[in-house]
């Protein structure tokens, strides 16, 4: 079953948010989500992000509750920062996400 991708990068503001959610109802609700398993899951890249702060984590938390609206899909960081991990881990959503959720970036990238 092939994932809806979604890729955050640069610095993430709070007045991001919004768009962000709205860039992944789109692809959940959008023209072209027509032909997606309604079981997919939702693998969010953040390998791009600059500077993970509560900003980036509100993101994902709210990005975790658009996919969670759209059927029960399932919310995959990838390539994540250490920053943002601490962060995550910090803030007790590291343990909703779950270890095989919140992939770290590839150090020898």
């Amino acid at each position: 079953m092939t994932p809806i991708e979604l890729v955050v990068s640069g610095r993430v503001t709070r007045a991001d948010v919004p768009r962000l959610c709205a860039e992944l109802e789109t692809l959940l609700y959008g023209p072209e989500a027509a032909g997606l398993d309604p079981r997919a899951s939702v693998d969010c890249d953040v390998g791009g992000v600059v500077h993970p702060d509560l900003a980036l984590v509100e993101a994902v938390a709210r990005l975790g509750l658009v996919a969670r609206r759209a059927g029960g899909r399932e919310l995959r960081l990838r390539n994540v920062p250490p920053g943002l991990r601490a962060l995550l881990d910090l803030t007790g959503l590291a343990e909703v996400l779950g270890p095989a959720r919140c992939q770290a970036r590839d150090p020898t990238v």
